[in-house]
Formats: structure tokens, sequence, C-alpha cells
């Protein structure tokens, strides 16, 4: 039996909504409109390029002509080794971001259960557990559905590391370095090389800059400042023997109340700030990924280590495909489909189309009273009326 009011339904063919009255369907467009979501890449595709491959080639056509010329080039800052004074402070905001959104995450959840699937990866937050049959990988069930297990913040907030360098623009790490250089969270490296200090893992900052002679690029500096005692007791790697000591963002939110609310309004303000920051620094601070797997590595170029397992690794030696790096790559949204307040809390294969979809962060924080900023109404779908199981049929 058909309800008599008028419904509203979104027809994911069309990219139009469908109003249902009185007996018969109508077509009209959504202001709104729906965002499609970054599709999961082939293993044989490669990732697309931030810059235009035809400014890239003049780039390097201009790079080719300046080798010729024994002149030398003043650089601005970063290239010529000098800090960005003006991008300082926003490495240091980026940092403190983080670690409140790490510390707002854990304790929102201890109230919103997290699972993951122990095939493919996939991660739900919620009470129960989609329905939605997506588990195509090898060893999946022949129905595709996934196999759930309680996960942690850690399946939320995925950490990609990136090689520390002492000195960013000095030699690439090679592949016997490979053990030797420190792993950190590539967003951390980001804040290190834009001004931010870490006893734990030192940096050289340089007083005065370099320049570029026929394009080698020649230090007047001494390889250690006065600063550092000409170099004594000076090591650019092996401080994992040292322990990172914790900030005090921990201790100030557990001055908090315990409001879940209150946690993750401030939870979702530290995940903009922390990603609009590090787009400021990456538009001066160059940070490169691989065009075929996830490695990242902060800096001017790329490292040297053969590690890569992708298409085609064999013709690369096992080293990896080097490109300009986006925001993602540094800090990679994992995304889940969103659960409605209104709507029934386990989502079904067979209403899939209308469902929408949210970084897996932005979802536990949205479940606790957290309000989601308006560019995420694309991917988050609001406006789709979800219909009944009985009704999909009816939806043209």
């Amino acid at each position: 039996m058909f309800r008599k009011e008028a419904q509203e339904f979104f027809n994911p063919y069309h990219g139009m909504m469908v109003k249902y009255c009185n007996g018969c369907f109508k077509l009209y467009s959504s202001e709104s409109g729906f965002t499609e979501l970054p599709r999961k890449l082939k293993k044989s595709e490669r990732k697309p390029l931030v810059t235009n491959v035809n400014e890239l080639k003049q780039r390097a056509r201009l790079e080719k002509q300046q080798r010729r010329l024994v002149q030398e080039v003043t650089l601005n800052a970063p290239e010529n080794g000098l800090l960005v004074k003006s991008l300082v402070p926003v490495a240091h905001h980026v940092l403190s971001a983080k670690a409140e959104l790490l510390a707002c995450a854990r304790r929102v959840a201890d109230n919103i259960p997290i699972y993951f699937c122990s095939l493919c990866g996939e991660v739900h937050v919620g009470g129960t557990p989609h329905m939605i049959r997506t588990c195509d990988v090898s060893g999946s069930q022949s129905t595709k559905e996934h196999t759930w297990e309680r996960g942690k913040v850690e399946h939320l907030l995925p950490v990609v590391d990136s090689f520390h360098l002492y000195d960013r623009l000095g030699r690439a790490v090679s592949h016997d370095e490979r053990l030797q250089v420190d792993r950190i969270p590539a967003i951390v490296e980001l804040c290190i090389q834009a001004g931010v200090d870490i006893p734990e893992h030192p940096t050289r900052r340089r007083e005065y800059p370099i320049y570029r002679v026929a394009g080698r690029l020649i230090d007047f500096e001494k390889r250690f400042p006065k600063d550092y005692s000409s170099g004594k007791d000076i090591s650019a790697f092996g401080f994992w023997d040292t322990p990172l000591k914790s900030g005090g963002v921990e201790k100030n939110l557990d001055l908090l109340s315990d409001d879940i609310k209150g946690f993750a309004e401030k939870g979702m303000e530290a995940w903009e700030k922390m990603r609009s920051g590090a787009i400021k620094l990456m538009q001066k601070y160059a940070v490169q990924t691989c065009g075929y797997c996830s490695e990242v590595q902060v800096g001017p170029k790329g490292h040297r280590v053969r590690q890569c397992q992708a298409f085609k690794h064999q013709m690369r030696d096992g080293q990896h495909a080097w490109q300009e790096a986006t925001i993602d790559d540094v800090v990679p949204p994992v995304y889940v489909w969103h659960v409605r307040d209104h709507h029934p809390v386990v989502l079904v294969d067979a209403l899939k189309r209308y469902y929408g979809k949210l970084p897996a962060v932005v979802e536990l924080f949205a479940q606790a009273g957290a309000k989601v900023g308006e560019s995420y109404n694309g991917v988050m779908r609001e406006d789709v009326v979800v219909p009944e199981l009985d009704e999909e049929k009816l939806v043209v």
C-alpha cells in the first residue's frame, strides 16, 4: 500500500530527486547535488598528478637551461634552507591539533563502538555493523559479507610514516640506510621541517641561505653551526632509544567535563584545523608520494629505498615513482558509511545507493553530537530520503 503523503527520494541513475504524491512520480533537480568520492584506483593505475604534466615538462626544461649557465641563482625560503617565519606558528598549531584530535577521538571511542573487517580492512562506526556486501578480496566469503571485529582509533586515523631528515636539503636516504634512519608520522615530520623543534628528533636549522650555481646547491655554512658545538654528541639517526615525551594536551582535556558532545565538537574543530594547517604548509614545504603505493617522504625529493611492491616495480628496481603529494596522502581519510539518527542503525545492501559517506573520524564525532561542516554535505547526502525496503522498487 502506498503512503498518501508526499515523499521524496533520490534517483541515483539520473542524479535527480523523485517526488511521490497522489500515486504519481515527479522528477526535479536537487540544488545541493551529490559529490562522488574519489574512486579506488586499480593496481595498474597511477595516482592523478597534482601539477599538469605539461607544466612539469616546462619546469624541467627551464632547470636544464639554468644548469648550462654558470651563474648564481638566489633562492627563496624554504628552498634556500631557511624557515618561512610566517608558517612557524601554523606548524605549532597543526602539531597541537593532532594531539588534541587523538585525545578527543580516544575519549569519544569509549562510548561509540568501532568495527573493522579482518579481511578487507573496511571500517564501520556505530552500534551495529552494516550488512553491505562489499568485501571482495582474496579469502572473503562468497556472499561478500564482512568479518567484523572490534577496532580502535588507529583504524580511523591510520598513520603514514616518513623518514626523518636531519637536513631536509641533504642527500636522500639510501637503501643501505633504511634501518638506521628514524621513521615518524609524516604530519609530524612536516611540522618539524616547518619550524617545530622536538628534542627527540633534532634537525638542522641554517642561519645563512644556500645558493644554486649551475644547478648545484652551494652551502657556505659549516656542517654543524656553533649552536651544536661543532657537531659534538650530534647524530642524524638513532633516536628510538629516547621515549617521546607526551604533551600537555591530554592533561588539559582531562580538566573538561565528561560531556561526550563537548569532546566531539573539540575533536571536529581539531580535525579541520589540522588539515587546513597542513595544506598551508604543503604549499611551501614539498612532500613527495609514490604514484603507485602509499609511501610518503616529506622533503623536496624522495628517498632511494628499494621497497616498492606496486605495479611494475621490477622496471624501477623496487624504487618508488615519486610525485607531488596531496593532503590525502599525508592524512588519509578513511571513508565509512554514514549512519543517520532517524534511520535504522543497520544499513542493508539493497539500499546502499541511498547512503552517504563521511571520513571515519568525522562520522565518530557526528554520532557523538558534533555538527558536521557544510563541506561534507555532498558526500553525506542528508537531503536524500532513504526509502524502506518495500519502497525501493518504486523509485525510478
